[in-house]
Order: structure tokens, then sequence, then C-alpha cells
């Protein structure tokens, strides 16, 4: 049996990498140890959140299927930060637990060129440091062009809770027992890493009297560019806020030994910004409380979900953690907290394309690159999805820039710097994120997924129609100009914004900040979508920083395009310092700007690199 494409794994990395590939038109196969389990989402109720909602417009807007099927599935959705710039806005839903995979089951089974397998695969096919196929645990093989592994937290996954150590996956689910141990035997440096999960706590039994209730917004929201919103917004189910306090603390410093971490029984490294709820009270041992969120899971079953609370104390501890929480105090667990290890590759042996380094024609996305979260899974899905179908056209890697997406930033990240911890994207890592918001991700994108074939004619031309609306919109704000009439003035004194003297256009009143573009309709009717006249405000008055951070950008480019060549030799270049020459072996990067983001690869080290380049004549 042969495919073109092998994915290994159904959660949200193989659902896009497998989707992408069928959709451009490659014959593909889906294996996953339980079909069931697609799509499935072990730990956080949620999709979006700080960069990561935007990382699902970038999803969306390459052609992909999380936003769709987010907008599909949420029973409650919010914009953060609303209040603040357009850079750190960010869209976050709360997905229904039952609706989502199923959502996404349907439309895995309904696509074309894509076949579902329930199985294990347990062993690679590689002749020739070339991928061939896969073995599965009955010893069939299957053979395949690309193999593309996004095996999640499965690799001997072990769950641990206090001083016990049990072999299985999320939700009690088999782990894949071999595939670590073939990667190994290639050459790959196989890492021990860890998560957690919170309990789930009975709807029923919690005292919403001592919480604080947080709605979704009384706005419509999309992560999809294609849909169209029509959900009950008073219809949203509600989040409730709680504390832990002083007496939740002593428990857990009380208990500190009896933890998997702290009581020495685990070996992985967990998350620095998803940290377990007995880490931050050691790290935080200043703050008397920390806020969690009781969040529900789905509309067909009673599952409260403790966000904030992740341990892997034992469960007596638990019980008595949950219950010194106000409003917890006589809370049943429905499911206890727990952590889990699991293998994970160097994400610095992968390249930009996610194509491994050391097996060609075999890639790989998600957590087995060490990343956390389901939305950083889905992006690398695509991308790889992406470049498989890309390297079996004879064509170029999509390889996108830290300016163009939140996505280039987290593969560039991974595989420059590498990870020891499970990476999570934060806006403080993307240096512009005032260019890669959550309004502009098609802007960004789209012209990327129409070019490999994810983004249709339709899509396309709405895309051109809506940039040419936008410079229409600017050109006619640059053209009307107002005069100092009093009652333009009186106008503008009701905004609480400074009269004029002499006349200015439309174009250079919006740049004021007390001054939105509706309240220009006053002086003209402005008869475009609100997102047409977001964007247009935005880009108004944000002007000056948007053009400074796209000056920033060209200045990276211009190292970007500064290429070094595969086979360079850094033990023949003079002067450079030891741990340089020993990074820039390891990453081995393609270009002079990606090995200055290289860690222990300093200034002077880019300077004499750059110069030895010169002189050979690179």
């Amino acid at each position: 049996m042969k495919y073109e494409v092998i994915v290994v794994g159904g959660g949200h990395a193989g659902c896009e990498a497998s989707l992408a590939c069928a959709r451009i038109g490659h014959k593909t196969l889906l294996i996953t140890g339980n079909i069931n389990n697609i799509a499935d989402m072990p730990c956080n109720p949620s999709i979006g959140g700080s960069a990561k909602g935007i990382v699902v417009r970038e999803i969306d807007a390459l052609g992909g299927e999380m936003g769709k099927n987010a907008d599909k599935s949420h029973i409650q959705i919010k914009m953060l930060n609303s209040s603040k710039g357009p850079a750190v806005r960010s869209l976050r839903a709360q997905a229904d637990k039952i609706t989502y995979p199923k959502n996404m089951q349907e439309t895995l089974k309904s696509t074309e060129n894509l076949t579902l397998l329930e199985d294990m695969v347990e062993h690679l096919i590689v002749e020739d440091k070339k991928i061939k196929g896969i073995v599965l645990a009955g010893g069939e093989k299957i053979y395949a062009d690309t193999v593309i592994l996004t095996t999640g937290t499965y690799l001997k996954a072990d769950i641990l809770v206090g001083d016990t150590r049990t072999r299985k996956g999320p939700n009690n689910q088999r782990p894949s027992m071999f595939l670590s141990d073939d990667l190994k035997e290639l050459g790959f440096d196989i890492q021990r890493l860890k998560t957690g999960t919170p309990p789930r706590l009975d709807r029923a039994t919690i005292d919403y009297s001592k919480t604080r209730r947080e709605d979704g917004d009384k706005v419509r929201w999309s992560f999809s560019y294609e849909t169209n919103p029509t959900y009950d917004i008073d219809k949203q189910e509600p989040c409730y806020l709680v504390y832990t306090n002083e007496k939740t603390h002593k428990i857990i410093m009380d208990n500190l030994n009896r933890s998997s971490m702290y009581g020495g029984y685990a070996k992985g490294i967990g998350p620095r910004y998803c940290p377990s709820i007995e880490d931050k009270v050691v790290r935080f041992s200043d703050k008397n409380r920390h806020q969690l969120f009781l969040e529900p899971e789905s509309l067909y079953y009673d599952d409260i979900y403790l966000q904030g609370f992740s341990t892997s104390m034992p469960y007596d501890v638990q019980e008595n953690m949950v219950h010194s929480i106000e409003g917890l105090e006589n809370v049943k667990i429905l499911k206890y907290a727990y952590a889990i290890e699991y293998d994970a590759i160097n994400p610095l042996q992968i390249n930009a394309s996610l194509e491994t380094k050391l097996v060609e024609n075999l890639f790989t996305a998600g957590q087995i690159n060490g990343t956390s979260g389901y939305e950083e899974a889905a992006a690398q899905g695509l991308i790889a999805g992406i470049n498989a179908s890309l390297k079996l056209e004879g064509k170029e890697p999509l390889i996108l820039k830290r300016n163009e997406a939140y996505i280039g930033v987290l593969i560039d990240d991974l595989v420059t710097k590498g990870t020891k911890e499970p990476y999570r994207l934060l806006t403080s890592r993307a240096e512009f994120r005032l260019l890669l918001r959550h309004d502009n991700a098609d802007l960004r994108l789209s012209n990327y997924g129409y070019e490999v074939g994810l983004i249709s004619e339709e899509r396309k031309k709405k895309l051109d129609e809506k940039i040419e609306s936008i410079k229409k919109l600017e050109e006619e704000l640059q053209s009307i100009k107002v005069t100092p009439t009093k009652e333009v003035n009186e106008y503008l004194k009701e905004l609480d914004s400074a009269e004029i003297k002499d006349g200015i256009t439309l174009y250079e009143l919006l740049k004021r900040p007390e001054i939105t573009i509706d309240k220009l309709t006053h002086f003209k009717n402005i008869d475009y979508t609100d997102e047409i006249k977001e964007q247009v405000e935005i880009n108004i008055k944000y002007d000056g920083y948007i053009k400074k951070a796209i000056r920033e950008a060209e200045k990276m480019l211009k190292l970007e395009n500064k290429k070094i060549p595969e086979d360079i030799d850094y033990k023949k270049i003079p002067n450079l310092a030891s741990e340089a020459r020993q990074k820039l072996i390891e990453v081995r990067p393609k270009s002079i700007g990606q090995a200055s983001r290289i860690s222990g690869v300093n200034p002077s080290d880019i300077s004499i690199l750059s110069v030895y380049l010169k002189k050979g004549g690179y």
C-alpha cells in the first residue's frame, strides 16, 4: 500500500497537516490510535488566547481549519485586551469539548484524498537517510513519499500523580512505545518534557455566590474570515473567577514533597509559562493569592475546568487544596489533576520547513517539536502539511518570516534557539507584533494560502476587493478637507478635541487619539464595512509606529538575504568564540539573520562570520 503522505497522530497538528495535504491534492493517510480521539482537547477547553488567538487567525488566513471549527464549536468568545492597542488584542473562545472534535472528525471524513486508519505506528522505514514509510503494530508496512509525525504527548507517555507513575497517554489512552526509540537510533536527540492538567469539578456543587462571573462579549466575533457569526450573544456560557488563599498555599507547602515534581519523581521539564499551582506558590512566594477560572467544558456534561490549578499532588492533597478555595468548599472533584511526561525531539534538528535535518522527507509538528498548546500544534501541522506537499511537487518550502506571522516567530524560535521546556507563544516573543495583528492576518498571509492551493479563487477575489476598499477609503479621507468653521470647532470641542485654525484633512484628523473613524461621519458618509473601517483607522492612527516597524523589519530582511552556504565548515573560521562555533555547527543557520538569533552567538561572532563569507566570495 502506498500513499504520498502519511500523517501519524490525530491531534490538532495531525488534523491540519492531513487536511492541508489532501486539499492540495495529495493522497494522504492519517493514522491515529483512536479515531474517536481525533482533535481531542485533553487539557484546556479553549481555543485562542493572548498571541494564540492571532495564530488561529493566521491558520485560517492560510487556509487551515482550526478557526472555522472553533467558530462552529464555541460556547463563549471574547476579545482579550480590547481596551489596549491593536498589537495585543486577541480572541479567546471556550470550545465545547464534545462538539469541537465531532465537527473536526466530520470534516476529515468528508475530505477527498484523505483516508483515516485506527492503528499504532511502531516503527519508521528509512533507507539511505530518506523516509520510505511506517510499520504498524501488527507488522504491516505502509509506504509513502513523505511522513509527518504529529505524536503530541504520546511518545513513551507517563501519567504522574504524587509518587505514582503510570505508562499512559492523555485521558488514559495507549501511549506510543517504540517511535522515540526509532528516532533515537536515527540520531535524534530525545528530550523528556512534562506538562499537566488541573482537576475537573462538578458544576452543581460550586457555590457561585462566592465567585465573580465572567461573560462573553456582547459583540459577535469569529476566528475565520469566512464565518458570518450568528450565534446568540445572550446564550453564551459564563465563566467564573476565584482565587487561591493563604490556606491553599499552606496546604501546598506542607505537602510539597508529595508533589511529583518537588518530590523528585518527575524527570521531564515543565512549561515555564503555564506552571503547576505548586510551582506558582514556590516561585511567587510574595503573592498571597493566585487567580483561577472556572470554565465549562461542554454543554453536554457538567465538568468544570479549574483553569490555573494544574498539579501533580496525590488525590487526598488535591481534595484539601481545592476545598480550601472560597466557593469550592463542598465541591465534588470529578477528575483529578495529573502531570504527564513524554518524549520530544530537539527542535534544533529540524529545518524551518519542519522537515528534519537527519531524515529527508520526514516532517514533525506539534508537541514532538517541544511546543505546548493546541494552537501552536495546529500552526505547525499546517506548515508541515504545506511543505510536505511542496516537497512532493518539487517546489521551494513556505518559510514565514518573523515580520510576517506569529507562526514565523514560533518556528524560527524553535529551529534557531531550541527549547528545553514546552514552548509557548507570547506577544513579547514577536519583535514586530504591531505588524502581526489580529485584524490583518488575511492581508499578511492569504496570498500564500492561495499560492499553495488552500485558498479558493472566490476567497482570493474577496481579499483583493478588501485591499482595494482599504486603499480607496484612505484616499478619500486624504482628499476631503474640513475648514475651521464655528460649527466644526464646536463639534471638535464636544469630542474633547482641539480646535483647528487651518484646514485639515479627515486623514490627519483621524490621527487624533480621541477621534474614531465613526466620528468622521459628521463630515462624510463612510459607506464601508466595519472591517474596512477598522483596518483604515489602525493604519492611520499607528502610521508612524507601523512605518518604523517596517523599517526595522527591512533591516532584518537584509540579514536574512545574506545566505550561508550549507557546506560551510565552521571549524575553519578563525577567531570564532568556542560556544558560537559549537552553536553554529549544531543549528547550521541558513542566513546571517538566523545566525544572529542563536543563543550564544554574539555580534562579534556575526562580524567574523560575515567577513569570512565576504572574503571567501560567498
